[in-house]
C-alpha cells in the first residue's frame, strides 16, 4: 500500500512540473542584427574558435549591421601544488573586451576561467588545456551573443 502511495504522488509531482506552461525561448527568433566584420586582436587559438562561432551570425537576416572588435587575453596561474611542489592544476583565465558598432557604439566584458589537470606526459597536459581552452572560447562566444541580443533589443 505504500508503495502504491509513494508511486501515485511521485507521478502526480511529475505532471504538475511538466504541465507548469514554460516555454524555451527561441534564441534565432531574438536575433535581429548581422554581424558584418568581425576584428579580434590577441591569442590566435581563441581568436579563430570565437570567430567560428559567430561565423553563423554573419549570414542571418538582422536589420542592424554590427561591427565587433574583440580583444582577447589568456592568463596561466598555478592553481595547485603537490607536497613536492610540483603543479597539479593550472588555471586558466581568458578575458575578452568587445567593442560593437551599429546604430549605437558599445562595449562590454566577458571573463571565463577554468583549471585543467597536469598529467604524466606532455601531450596529454596539452590536450587537457587545448580541450579548456576551446570549452572557455565557446562559451565566451555564446555570451557575446547573448549580450549582443540584450544590447540590441533594448534600442
Amino acid at each position: 500500500m505504500r508503495i502504491k502511495l509513494t508511486i501515485l504522488i511521485s507521478v502526480i509531482i511529475f505532471f504538475l512540473n511538466t504541465g507548469c506552461g514554460f516555454k524555451v525561448v527561441n534564441q534565432s527568433e531574438l536575433i535581429n542584427f548581422k554581424i558584418e566584420n568581425i576584428l579580434t586582436s590577441g591569442d590566435n587559438r581563441i581568436s579563430y574558435i570565437i570567430k567560428n562561432k559567430l561565423l553563423p551570425y554573419n549570414k542571418s537576416d538582422g536589420t542592424n549591421l554590427i561591427t565587433l572588435e574583440i580583444d582577447l587575453s589568456k592568463n596561466k596561474f598555478i592553481k595547485e601544488k603537490n607536497i613536492n611542489n610540483e603543479t597539479t592544476k593550472i588555471e586558466i583565465s581568458i578575458n575578452a573586451f568587445v567593442q560593437y558598432r551599429s546604430d549605437e557604439n558599445g562595449e562590454f566584458r566577458i571573463s571565463k576561467r577554468g583549471a585543467y589537470n597536469v598529467a604524466d606526459k606532455y601531450t596529454q597536459t596539452l590536450n587537457n588545456e587545448k580541450k579548456l581552452i576551446r570549452s572557455l572560447s565557446e562559451n565566451i562566444a555564446e555570451k557575446i551573443i547573448e549580450e549582443l541580443i540584450q544590447r540590441t533589443d533594448d534600442t
